[in-house]
């Protein structure tokens, strides 16, 4: 019998730190084992641009401490995979430690939008602490963001991910050794002005529980619990913090104007002495603003997502696989915003899904693509919706910047590429969005747009009239045999598959046939 387990690692590849966690993961029950952590501080997210350029020196030490997990992976036989948030995401040079991981470190970098953060942390969340059956507001205090979610088990109701972090406001407002009293009077309006619509939404919301995780918050909980205990050096998942305790930390740790001053404060973590005034004001505003009274602390974040989201990527698609009804439910959504033509959209979708299935040998491609062309399909003419020129083009854009939950800023890409190439141009390394993949994610693209292609042709006349698809190879020659319904004439459904072909032939090396019945 095959073995259900496998060594699985994941890296945050945060604005102030990164993390990685190599785990021993069963992928039938998706539950793990920790074999390894580690984390490093990186202030990946340091310098004086708001975050919109990496700097060389901090490009640098993130390539050698992902040279360092990835080394330590490997020592499990663990594959790696790496999930950038903030830092890289805001960056207009984030091509180039994208570009320098993968070279230098054999690490393929993923860059999460910020709801697709908060839902990999969330689902962390769930499995570190007994709140599957209860509605909770969910807050991460990260370097560049903070991620806000609420949630009942693995449905999400709200999530959203502000510009407001340590190390952000820290470089805004606190740039030199000591901070004054106007500086933080002036960072606390902003962080008051900038929290005011996402506090108003959280406030339409109940919610039985406020649950925190990330560094700054457990390093605020580790003050609090020595205090209560000067001994306690138990782990932090599942601790309870109050408004008031909070607030009396905050007070102490703005009350002392420089880093050494701050170091005398018990527990506080020394490689956050800098940033840790721009923190608590952070924590003291979402306390206030969202009128919270405590919080539940969990020590697993997005590292321990990026683990269960890789193990159910793993596992054998179920209809009810709560991954792909995510990623489904928010293609529609997309689609529907866009005033899809739904009929021809859903038939072109259950087409090439048809032919993705009954090509598998072919392409040797996986669920996980399978996905990936499903949403393609039923996106694929939402570019329409800006205009009828060029809307293969619109399909890109809409797709590539719309907040499609359940998908990285890499997959979205992807599917935003096949969309692309529904019709007009084959796939160019000419062309930026094509360009920009990884070589294996251009290879994925070739493949599944060469299926939506023959699938779209397929409903040339957007009247669903191909029932079915049957597919043999002979050779070197495929034959597609579409079986039409009673009384349609299938001409436009012949010229137009017979017109897309030129992609797949090119791929697979194969003459392609199609006749329909």
């Amino acid at each position: 019998m095959k073995s259900r387990k496998r060594n699985l690692a994941a890296i945050d590849i945060g604005t102030n730190s990164f993390h990685l966690v190599v785990a021993e993961a069963d992928v039938a029950s998706g539950r793990f084992r920790t074999l390894a952590r580690d984390k490093e501080i990186v202030r990946l997210g340091a310098g004086a641009t708001d975050m919109k350029h990496l700097g060389e020196e901090a490009i640098a030490r993130g390539i050698g401490v992902l040279r360092r997990f990835a080394d330590m992976a490997a020592a499990y036989g663990a594959p790696v995979r790496a999930v950038a948030t903030s830092a890289v995401r805001e960056a207009l040079n984030r091509e180039e430690f994208i570009r320098r991981a993968r070279v230098e470190a054999g690490i393929g970098v993923e860059i999460a939008s910020g709801a697709e953060e908060a839902r990999l942390i969330h689902l962390g969340v769930l499995q570190a602490l007994p709140v599957m059956r209860k509605t909770i507001l969910l807050m991460d205090i990260g370097g560049g963001s903070t991620e806000l979610l609420l949630g009942k088990g693995r449905r999400v109701f709200y999530a959203n991910s502000v510009k407001l972090g340590a190390v952000r406001l820290t470089q805004r407002f606190f740039p030199s050794e000591a901070i004054t009293r106007k500086a933080v009077r002036q960072c606390r309006e902003y962080v008051r002005g900038m929290l005011g619509p996402v506090v108003r939404e959280i406030r339409s919301h109940s919610y039985d529980l406020a649950v925190g995780t990330s560094g700054t918050l457990m390093n605020l909980a580790g003050i609090i619990a020595l205090r209560r205990s000067p001994k306690n050096s138990a782990s932090l998942n599942g601790f309870r913090l109050t408004a008031g305790e909070l607030y009396d930390v905050a007070g102490e740790i703005l009350a002392k104007p420089t880093s050494s001053e701050r170091l005398g404060i018990a527990g506080l973590d020394p490689k956050r002495a800098d940033i840790i005034p721009a923190g608590a004001i952070l924590a003291e505003c979402l306390f206030q603003e969202c009128g919270l009274e405590a919080l539940t602390l969990s020590d697993f974040g997005l590292r321990e997502g990026v683990l269960l989201d890789s193990i159910e990527k793993m596992h054998p698609r179920k209809r009810s696989d709560p991954l792909r009804n995510l990623r489904l439910k928010s293609s529609l959504h997309l689609a529907e915003n866009c005033r899809y033509e739904k009929m021809h959209a859903r038939q072109v979708a259950r087409l090439a899904l048809e032919l993705f299935d009954r090509t598998r040998r072919l392409h040797g491609l996986g669920e996980e693509e399978r996905e990936f062309l499903e949403s393609a399909a039923l996106l694929h003419e939402i570019g329409l919706f800006v205009s009828h020129d060029a809307h293969h083009r619109h399909s890109y854009y809409l797709i590539r910047n719309a907040e499609l939950a359940g998908f990285t800023e890499n997959e979205k890409a992807v599917v935003a590429n096949i969309a692309r190439y529904h019709r007009k141009s084959l796939p160019k390394v000419k062309h930026e969005g094509f360009r920009l993949l990884s070589p294996r994610d251009r290879e994925r693209v070739t493949r599944l747009s060469s299926l939506l292609r023959i699938a779209d042709g397929l409903d040339r006349s957007h009247a669903s009239a191909v029932e079915h698809v049957h597919v043999r190879r002979n050779g070197r020659r495929l034959s597609v045999t579409a079986l039409c319904r009673r009384g349609h004439d299938p001409a436009l459904e012949r010229w137009g598959a017979e017109r897309n072909q030129e992609l797949f032939e090119r791929t697979f090396g194969l003459e392609v046939r199609v006749s329909i019945r």
